[in-house]
């Protein structure tokens, strides 16, 4: 995501130094890319048939605060009528507004507003938009191997259950040197760190299931929805817009 908010300022500067004299196509082209993040975004947050299932409380969060809804959702704001009405029957919203951007410099090197060149280094920039966009599928839609997150899992669990077996006789022998009478204590200790260390390498499995999709909206996730905000306040400033947006906050202490 580092990549798409460093790209998306260069296109705004990019459109304000080569597009000149023309400040609706430079509102039109930067206004395009603020849709492509937030369309990426939703997309991302889809659901896939390999989702992680979380518990009922943390889908619970998930769902007041996810975003699930159809990608183009609240892109109208960014968008003419007419390209938003076209995208809602596109399988690929986000491919598709990097392709719109491409015809629009289409027409103005037509239009002579732009050069060849300028054309060329608009084009290499909507290459790496893409390569960007590949990469975030890429981790969204393939998971680890399945053999690979079925053993983890149940060799984590075979240690667990295994675990009191191994520490018997580290507490008992330490233990009945120093105070014999004291067995009680001895129990104690050992069922607190038996619980202790298993607690640590299931959230260590837990943690490496749930960095195969960073992309979900869950509560450790990447945070998508500030990242397009940043973006957002960053361009509409290029493009020197008084009523720029206000950052997003946290909800339940939880940035999305």
């Amino acid at each position: 995501m580092g990549g798409i908010v460093n790209y998306s300022r260069t296109w705004a500067n990019n459109v304000l130094s080569y597009v000149e004299n023309d400040s609706e196509a430079q509102r039109i082209l930067i206004y395009r890319q603020l849709a492509w993040i937030n369309a990426l975004r939703v997309q991302l947050r889809q659901p896939s048939s390999f989702s992680i299932k979380e518990n009922r409380a943390v889908e619970k969060i998930f769902d007041r605060h996810g975003e699930r809804n159809p990608v183009c959702s609240g892109l109208d704001s960014f968008l003419s009528p007419e390209e938003d009405t076209d995208l809602e029957n596109r399988k690929n919203v986000a491919t598709h507004l990097i392709k719109n951007q491409g015809l629009h410099l289409k027409h103005l090197l037509k239009e002579e507003k732009i050069t060849e060149f300028d054309k060329q280094i608009f084009h290499n920039n909507l290459e790496e938009m893409y390569n960007l966009q590949g990469r975030c599928e890429r981790i969204k839609n393939t998971p680890f191997p399945r053999q690979y997150a079925y053993f983890s899992t149940l060799f984590t669990w075979l240690f667990v259950l295994l675990l009191p077996f191994g520490l018997l006789n580290v507490f008992e022998n330490q233990l009945l040197e120093i105070k014999p009478t004291n067995v009680w204590w001895y129990m104690i200790l050992m069922i607190f760190f038996s619980v202790l260390i298993s607690w640590i390498f299931t959230s260590m499995e837990k943690i490496g299931s749930n960095s195969e999709d960073p992309f979900e909206g869950r509560i450790n996730d990447v945070p998508m929805t500030a990242l397009c905000r940043t973006i957002e306040i960053d361009l509409k400033d290029m493009l020197n817009e008084d009523n720029l947006p206000d950052k997003v906050q946290a909800q339940d202490n939880i940035l999305y």
